[in-house]
């Protein structure tokens, strides 16, 4: 029993760890401009939100959330994006591999006039960490876009991709 609770206690501590991490990176990169929703409260199904996928397509086609839509990050574009987006008020969630480029993406939609607007925290490396269902262009994957070997750390769970 003793050993149990100890274990119990390790694994506890290594997964709020890596929470606790990916909250010092973010915070180390982010302005927190735009407030962050959770993977858990954004998987509710109460939770009706428009997807924005702020990485490239080449990231997007090999994972990505069910019905996102890809805008792409180094190519985005405001006007083609709000043409997509008619009602201002609507709960629109932007995402990427960990919540960094989702908020530069997010603030122009801020700025345009977006007043629900949020960051999904830890972006698709959280969402799969998490056991949550991904996507590729053919359906359910385990494949992830893991973006760089040096942020592919913070995905623990899937099969890391790189170009």
């Amino acid at each position: 029993m003793k050993n149990f609770i100890l274990l119990s206690f390790l694994l506890l501590g290594i997964a709020g760890h890596s929470q606790s991490s990916i909250k010092k990176l973010l915070k180390k990169h982010n302005e927190e401009s735009v407030p962050y929703i959770s993977v858990d409260e954004l998987a509710m199904p109460k939770t009706d939100a428009i997807l924005l996928d702020a990485r490239e397509l080449s990231e997007f086609n090999v994972s990505h959330l069910e019905d996102a839509i890809c805008v792409g990050y180094d190519e985005f574009n405001l006007e083609t994006t709000t043409e997509l987006l008619p009602d201002k008020s609507a709960t629109i969630v932007v995402y990427c591999s960990l919540g960094i480029r989702s908020e530069d993406v997010a603030e122009q939609l801020k700025k345009a006039g977006y007043t629900n607007v949020f960051n999904l925290f830890g972006g698709i490396f959280e969402w799969k960490n998490n056991d949550f269902t991904i996507y590729n262009t053919e359906g359910e994957t385990d494949d992830v876009h893991a973006f760089s070997k040096e942020w592919s750390k913070w995905l623990t769970k899937g099969n890391k991709i790189y170009d």
